[in-house]
Parts: structure tokens; sequence; C-alpha cells
């Protein structure tokens, strides 16, 4: 306890010196552009929620999800990603469904999360790739693929003995796995019944994915226009060129330190370096903040107190209990 109590006092007194920092940013913004821009995050994470209300009663019919349970569970999910690494949120978010969910499974949800991000990921790769017509080393440096790339190159033999590996492996494993693939295969097509209806996916899923992302890059504009980063087609589209890669390459928690650092590359000819990483720390400062914050209140609208501290996942003390067990 007594070696231990330093570096408690230390990460303490780093954490206030953070909270510190991030509220002078804040205070650098104008409170209507910051409410503007709380109002368009809440409007983003709202359309999401119903999205995935749509996905859940089309692959689960009988459940009658409503929107809150939907937005709960997928708020709460980005709410511990925003303090997480490596996407852990969206493992609570799958485990939080298939508890409010009835008949649903892991692998069906899981299928549905990839349902749901297909439109943002669509929408992304093309800004990206329009972006990287436009001006091609903008969005090429320090492109992770330039590093597999080059792993590949000078190591030719990893694929072949990897192909390999896997063929005899399931030569001799199949007779097992098969019974159990088929059975998940039938629960992962559950999440993707949307599918089978397109209109239904552009009524249900598209048009909701839409104005969410309209709001995300509102989000944008509001905090480039309050560090006087230019605002135009181009700028905009680097922006969330930026932030689509930062994303989807995440490691720490909300992709803190990838963001900035993709900011500065992209936009460096547009304003200069300490406006950029000013626009881009106190974003991601006041968006983190507020994603922890509107994950608690609408956890605790759509399932109580009571219930949310049982879907929440908790550290395990001591020796576990022996659960009953379950199909």
């Amino acid at each position: 306890m007594v070696t231990a109590s330093p570096l408690v006092a230390a990460v303490l007194d780093n954490l206030w010196h953070w909270t510190v920092h991030v509220f002078e940013r804040i205070g650098d913004v104008s409170p209507y552009l910051l409410l503007l821009a709380l109002v368009l995050k809440t409007g983003e994470s709202a359309f999401i929620g119903l999205a995935w209300r749509n996905i859940l009663r089309a692959s689960y019919p009988k459940s009658g999800v409503r929107f809150k349970t939907a937005w709960g569970a997928s708020q709460g999910g980005t709410a511990i990603n925003a303090v997480l690494p490596v996407q852990g949120g969206t493992a609570a978010m799958i485990g939080i469904l298939r508890a409010a969910v009835p008949g649903s499974t892991v692998s069906g949800l899981t299928v549905a999360t990839v349902v749901e991000s297909v439109f943002f990921l669509a929408v992304s790769v093309a800004i990206v790739v329009i972006t990287a017509f436009a001006r091609p080393h903008t969005v090429s440096k320090g492109s992770p693929s330039n590093e597999t790339g080059g792993f590949l190159a000078s190591h030719p033999w990893v694929v072949p003995v990897a192909l390999v590996a896997v063929a005899v492996i399931l030569h001799f494993l199949w007779p097992r796995l098969k019974p159990r693939l088929l059975d998940e295969w039938h629960k992962a097509k559950q999440g993707a019944r949307i599918f089978g209806n397109w209109g239904r996916y552009a009524r249900d899923v598209a048009l909701p994915s839409s104005g969410s992302y309209g709001c995300r890059i509102g989000v944008n504009i509001v905090f480039m226009a309050a560090f006087d980063i230019p605002v135009t087609l181009y700028t905009v589209f680097l922006v969330a060129s930026s932030h689509m890669l930062s994303q989807l390459f995440a490691i720490t928690p909300g992709g803190v330190g990838q963001t900035q650092a993709l900011d500065i590359a992209t936009l460096r000819h547009y304003a200069s370096s300490h406006s950029v990483a000013a626009f881009s720390i106190t974003q991601d400062s006041v968006i983190t903040l507020w994603n922890v914050v509107l994950g608690i209140v609408v956890m605790l609208w759509a399932f109580g107190w009571q219930q949310m501290k049982t879907l929440l996942p908790r550290p395990h003390h001591g020796a576990p209990r022996q659960q009953p067990e379950t199909d």
C-alpha cells in the first residue's frame, strides 16, 4: 500500500492537470458554438440509435426493441470506447444488447455491428478516395498499408506458409468444426436480415445514418470555425478523412494522439500547427467528455440505475462464482 500511494497520487495529479487543461481549451470556444456542437453530437448519437433499433427489429422481429434500448446500448458502448482502448466499448455494447434483446445471439449482434457500420464505412472511404485523387500526398503519408506491404515484400514466405497451416488445420478439425460453424452461420445471418429488403435498408438504416453523418460533419465544422480553420468543402473532406483513418486504426481510447497527428499532417497547409492542434485537442476533449456524460444519461433513461449496474462490465475480485450453465 505504501509503494502504491505515490503512483496513485501521480496518476490523480496527471488526471487533474489534464482536466484543467481540457477546460481551459473549452474556454476558448464560444458558448454558443459549444452548445451547437453538443446538440449536433447528440443528434448524431440519436440517429445511430434509431438505425440500431431498426436493424434489431429486422433481425429479431419478436423482440420489440425500443428506441431508448438501442440508443442506450449504442451510446453506452461509445462512452466506454471513449475511456477504454482497442474498441472495448463495442464488445460491451454487444453484451448489453445480448442481455436486453430477447432471442439475440452474440454472432447475430456481431454481424449487426457490421451492418450498422457499412454506410459510414462506404461514405468515409468515398471521401478518402476523393481526397486522395485531389491531393494524393495528403493521405498517403504514414498509411498503415505501407508498413504491411513492406513487411510482405521482405518476407514473401509468410503468405504461403500461413495458407498451408490453415489448410492443414481445417483438414483435421473440419468434421468437428462444421456443425458449430453452420449453427453460428445461421445465427449470424439473422444480424444481416435487413439486407433482404434493400428498400427497408435505405429507409431504416441508410437514411438515419445519413442524418448521423451530417451531424458528425457539422460538429467538425463548428470546431473548425471556432479555431479559425478555413471551412471549405476540401478542408471538411480532409478532416473527415483524418478522423476516419484515426478511428479505423484506433489503439488509444477514442484514437487520442493519432487524430491530432493526422489533423496536423492534413491541415498544415491551411492553418498553423498551433491552431490545428488546438482545434483537434479541444474537439477530442469535448466530444470524449460529452460521450461519457451522454452515455450515462441515455443508459439511465433506457435501463434505470439498477439494471444499468448489471449490464455494464465489472472487474471480478477474488475467486469467480460458479454460474449456471445456459444454452
